[in-house]
């Protein structure tokens, strides 16, 4: 049971931060790259279930020295992949909930379209955790320019692997889901994750890219001819799609995945009552031999990997959480009681060479140091 207290700050995202001192090295480490040319602009935001610690905005919302600061509370980000957990997979999470979708059902029982060359053994759950057999990425965009066209292709891919094999991450996976929650639900997938995931989770700023509002504060994720264009989704192929897609299109701001953050760390309750049951969340959070890392939607740290980890070196065997291409980052630490929300528009003509790399590795270091401010 939470107490009222505890009901009060997560509602309001958390009123309590730490000294800003604490996380000096924090800030020193975002403005380190900004200065090396990775993001023009990032938010941070540390909180555990009841409260957040920390929450900043630093540098611009584009290279132009004048432009606006970012904000935790109002700027809107592309959060890129991340659609896949905080749209996509809620969305399934809320079905699975509800007995409307089992996970080791095929998935063709709900898209009776996705059949042939094995399509048949490919269950919702091989969708979830990358163990489809689909390959990676296909650039639909370039071979159709309609929304139709683009799902009449996603239909006619072949798998490139037996099913339930191992895991390969993949865009079609996350497309494909955002279509089965549209079939099972009857609603498009922005008004289904609406009114069922974002609200619920009092998650007000949080939408697909055609509802975002004029005027409003978005940090921009794509430049035409040197110009940022706020607001037009960097995924080429969820542009197509019109701006909505499982795989790729909902912004959001650093409060807002704070509040999602919090509901997870709750296991399912929020100041409004029960959103889903532990039960379910802890089935979304199980990884398989065959999957590797990845869990339902999430991924989880690999001890064995070569290169840095984003999570760190300090990171706690529970922990959960994902990236997205644009640069963001959410992971959560039920072990701890800990989250962090690292927001950025690395994908905006970065100046730093490799930045896909240097941004890898910036990720790690931050990690790594919230890790140690929280643990003090």
């Amino acid at each position: 049971m939470i107490a009222p207290l505890a009901l009060a700050v997560l509602a309001a995202g958390g009123t309590a931060p730490r000294p800003a001192h604490s996380f000096a090295a924090v800030e020193a480490t975002v403005r380190r790259g900004i200065r090396l040319g990775i993001f023009p602009g990032a938010v941070v935001v540390v909180g555990r279930r009841d409260t957040v610690l920390y929450s900043r905005g630093f540098g611009r919302l584009t290279w132009a020295r004048t432009g606006p600061a970012p904000s935790p509370s109002s700027t809107r980000w592309d959060l890129a992949s991340l659609t896949k957990v905080v749209a996509t997979t809620s969305a399934m999470l809320v079905l699975v909930e509800r007995g409307l979708v089992s996970l080791d059902a095929p998935v063709a029982r709900y898209l009776p379209r996705f059949t042939g060359g094995d399509r048949e053994l490919v269950t919702v759950r091989m969708l979830l955790d990358h163990t489809s057999g689909l390959p990676p990425y296909i650039a639909f965009y370039r071979l159709a320019a309609s929304r139709e066209a683009v799902i009449d292709l996603l239909y006619q891919q072949p798998l490139v692997r037996p099913p339930g094999q191992r895991a390969e991450y993949s865009d079609l996976n996350g497309m494909l889901l955002g279509l089965l929650v549209e079939a099972v639900s009857g609603t498009p997938l922005d008004a289904f994750t609406s009114s069922e995931v974002f609200t619920p989770l009092g998650m007000t700023a949080t939408l697909f890219a055609p509802a975002l509002p004029a005027g409003a504060s978005v940090a921009p994720s794509w430049s035409q001819a040197g110009r940022p264009e706020p607001g037009r989704v960097n995924d080429d192929n969820s542009y197509v799609l019109g701006g909505v897609s499982g795989h790729a299109g909902l912004f959001s701001t650093g409060s807002d995945l704070a509040r999602y953050a919090q509901a997870w760390l709750h296991e399912g309750t929020t100041s409004s009552g029960r959103w889903v049951s532990r039960e379910t969340l802890d089935e979304f959070l199980r990884v398989s031999p065959a999957s590797g890392t990845r869990a339902l939607g999430w991924d989880t740290p690999d001890p064995n990997r070569a290169e840095p980890s984003v999570y760190g070196k300090l990171a706690g065997p529970a922990t959960y959480g994902h990236t997205g291409w644009t640069g963001t980052m959410l992971w959560i630490d039920p072990g701890r009681n800990l989250f962090l929300v690292f927001l950025t528009n690395r994908s905006l003509e970065p100046r730093a060479r490799h930045s896909v790399r240097a941004l890898r590795r910036l990720r790690g270091r931050l990690s790594e140091l919230v890790d140690a401010v929280a643990s003090r």
